[in-house]
């Protein structure tokens, strides 16, 4: 059994976890594979349109005059020449018009970095600014929160992340084109958050009875939010259609078989997993600590003690994903305040409606899993069917 030391941190490394993590992985490849060389079938994509990093090397006229009506925001349009710096059109330069208002504003000055949308003209292609190149400030703020994590969580700090970076790819590279491809979404997005919670716990604390109660207790929760999303939908008539997005899926996924009206309970299986997650190992966590102080503890002193323990984590933990609604929605709140919408019609908004409805299901799936959690690790301690260590 290796050990890799860390300050204040020992992770233990023993054929059980090895076995399960290699399983894991494989499985992972596995479905990979199957999805992107059996089940995606590569199309000619030389009709369509598609991004590219460039940078303007000349601008040559500059028409643009700020407007005091907006907050100074320029307007107007530029003449400028742009440098392909990425793809296969790499070096190439066009010349194209930017035209600036309120709300597509990209100030185009010589060395800007800008994202170029390439489209189809005749035998070449035509060249529009499309956003600001912005990749290297997030991958800058990205390195910052990787370091962090791994100095301060040192080798648990470098599981999260390794944890975090896998649940992203099986999200985008399995979930993805598995809907749109039109398999079942409701399935496929229980068996991603299923194998996500696995993969997360046996990556940060091995198997133990701790990992086992909090996925466990976190798969339940997931489930419960879930349940609650597809009542409260039903009864309300909120699916997929009521989104912004709805329209253009349907034309994309239509040669697919997408199915639309899953993804409204999808998301919120996704939405909820980290919050459950964590309120899921916070409770586990001390149950298995107060056990292995003192073992002489029985099956209802641990619950009580875990139901005390949940209940200070649920007072914040329930509020976090309706303030994560209020920070992404900000100001559509600030423009429904503006405009003094009375609550009857607020709530009955179909993008409303449907945000209150995930927030409050996800809060329900926390709320729910404080004694979910408390059971089954009161349960599982003293049943002892799993190695404590």
């Amino acid at each position: 059994m290796g050990l890799l030391r860390g300050n204040n941190t020992n992770i233990r490394w023993d054929s059980k976890r090895i076995a399960t993590i290699v399983v894991l992985v494989a499985l992972f490849f596995t479905a990979y594979c199957l999805i992107h060389f059996v089940l995606i079938k590569k199309e000619d994509d030389s009709s369509t349109s598609f991004f590219v990093r460039g940078k303007v090397v000349n601008l040559m006229q500059d028409n643009t005059q700020a407007d005091d009506t907006t907050e100074g925001v320029l307007r107007g349009s530029q003449e400028v020449i742009v440098e392909i710096t990425s793809g296969k059109f790499k070096g190439k330069q066009y010349q194209t018009t930017n035209y600036l208002s309120t709300l597509f504003n990209i100030d185009a000055q010589d060395g800007t970095r800008v994202i170029v949308r390439l489209d189809p003209k005749g035998e070449g292609y035509s060249a529009f600014i499309y956003s600001y190149d912005r990749s290297m400030i997030i991958l800058f703020m990205f390195i910052f929160f990787a370091a962090a994590l791994l100095y301060i969580g040192r080798g648990k700090g470098a599981m999260a992340l390794i944890s975090l970076l896998v649940t992203l790819c099986s999200i985008v590279w399995i979930l993805f084109p598995l809907i749109e491809y039109g398999f079942p979404i409701i399935l496929v997005t229980v068996l991603i958050v299923f194998y996500n919670i696995v993969f997360t716990f046996v990556m940060i604390d091995g198997i133990n009875t701790k990992t086992v109660s909090a996925a466990l207790g976190t798969l339940s929760g997931v489930l419960v939010a879930s349940l609650f999303a597809v009542i409260a939908g039903y009864f309300s008539h909120i699916s997929g259609f009521q989104t912004n997005e709805a329209e253009e899926l349907l034309l994309i996924g239509t040669d697919h078989g997408m199915k639309i009206k899953g993804l409204f309970t999808a998301g919120i299986l996704i939405a909820a997993l980290g919050a459950v997650m964590d309120v899921a190992m916070s409770i586990a966590s001390s149950v298995h600590e107060l056990h292995s102080v003192n073992d002489k503890l029985n099956a209802v002193e641990l619950f009580r003690s875990g139901m005390n323990i949940g209940r200070d984590a649920m007072g914040t933990m329930a509020n976090t994903l309706i303030l994560a609604f209020a920070g992404s929605s900000f100001t559509l709140l600030l423009l429904i305040y503006y405009y003094d919408i009375s609550f009857t019609q607020l709530i009955s908004t179909d993008l409303v409606a449907r945000e209150v409805i995930q927030g409050l299901a996800g809060s329900i799936g926390i709320v729910l899993t404080v004694p979910i959690v408390a059971f089954l690790s009161a349960k599982i301690e003293t049943m002892k069917l799993v190695s404590s260590k």
